[in-house]
């Protein structure tokens, strides 16, 4: 592909994720959290931030994967370089694979690291890519970690996609053996399954960003761009974020995990923790707030964002995020029944 189909197809997967933005029904709506009516903290007493085995974040959000290479992206990667400034949290860039090929795009991911010198940021290639590239992809912008991005389903579905997965594992495996920084597996709205936890933590892989069904659909937005839009049965394909949040807590390992997709709300990223995510990545909900709404419209809106996490923590009891892994819930009907079948699968596979 040359450059310039490239930056089209960016832009095409900016307005596409805008396009097809929906602010409800995802599966948080079926996870009740239940309410303590006496507190025995207050609300100043809350310390939401989160300690990982590699860095520190002062709050349990970061600005999520979304974009780079094109002209438009470099500016929306400038505004959330702003925002993730402002509001002290991390951010992750989008795939970095046309600056590895044409430096002309190399400005488009740099941007963040000139607008947020001193914030954590994450770089971002696929599976496919080399392990000396992958170390390119971390220099670009001195990158705190490595967001690695598997992306079977899109790919498959991409009039253009790459076909050719039989190598992704070992090719995993020798970036996070070569390169500077820890390694996060990152799906991009299908979910992870237990079985594929498992796998890349028998190869040394530490964090996975599960990013479950029901925030940005990328089998949606590369059907929209087929010739005949033909593959519509595919959109609802995958786990969905609790559903990808059950598989993690049912193999019960130790290795970090990070949640994304379909999170619309304050509400929905306290249930992500309570579930057992240590921190929530929000891409498609920023992304509209600074379409819509502008730069410092957004950045208050994530502030509020935030400050309306540490309000639900104070209505549960939780001073902090181990707090918030011990409170009750309850799932509907059908979660319940997922869990259930789950369970009897995941036991009979890998304990």
């Amino acid at each position: 592909m040359d450059d310039s189909l490239r930056s089209i197809r960016k832009n095409e997967h900016i307005q596409l994720a805008l396009d097809t933005y929906q602010a409800t029904g995802t599966d948080f709506d079926k996870v009740q959290l239940i309410h303590q009516s006496i507190p025995s903290i207050n609300k100043n007493q809350i310390d939401l931030s989160v300690k990982l085995s590699h860095f520190t974040f002062k709050h349990p959000v970061y600005i999520n994967a979304m974009t780079g290479g094109s002209e438009r992206a470099a500016l929306i990667n400038k505004q959330l370089a702003q925002i993730a400034k402002a509001c002290q949290i991390p951010m992750a860039v989008g795939s970095t694979h046309s600056a590895l090929k044409d430096p002309n795009a190399e400005y488009s991911f740099t941007v963040v690291r000139e607008e947020n010198p001193d914030g954590i940021i994450f770089s971002n290639v696929g599976a496919d890519i080399g392990y000396k590239n992958a170390q390119k992809s971390i220099d670009l912008l001195q990158a705190d970690a490595l967001q690695i991005h598997v992306n079977a389903p899109q790919e498959l579905i991409m009039p253009e996609g790459d076909t050719e997965f039989e190598h992704w594992l070992t090719n995993i495996k020798e970036i996070k053996e070569h390169i500077s920084v820890p390694v996060i597996i990152k799906e991009v709205g299908f979910g992870m399954s237990a079985e594929t936890i498992q796998k890349v933590k028998n190869i040394g892989i530490q964090y996975v960003d599960v990013s479950g069904r029901g925030g940005t659909n990328f089998a949606d937005i590369e059907n929209q761009r087929r010739p005949l839009k033909d593959m519509a049965f595919l959109n609802m394909w995958g786990q969905s974020t609790v559903q990808s949040l059950i598989e993690a807590k049912l193999l019960a390992t130790d290795i970090h995990v990070l949640a994304s997709g379909g999170v619309k709300n304050p509400l929905d990223a306290i249930k992500c923790l309570v579930l057992g995510a240590e921190a929530v990545g929000l891409s498609g909900y920023v992304l509209k707030q600074l379409d819509e709404f502008g730069l410092e419209h957004t950045i208050d809106n994530m502030k509020q964002f935030i400050e309306q996490m540490y309000i639900i923590a104070n209505l549960l009891n939780a001073s902090k995020i181990s707090d918030l892994k011990a409170i009750d819930y309850v799932f509907s009907p059908d979660l319940q029944s997922y869990v259930d079948q789950r369970t009897k699968s995941i036991n009979d596979k890998l304990k």
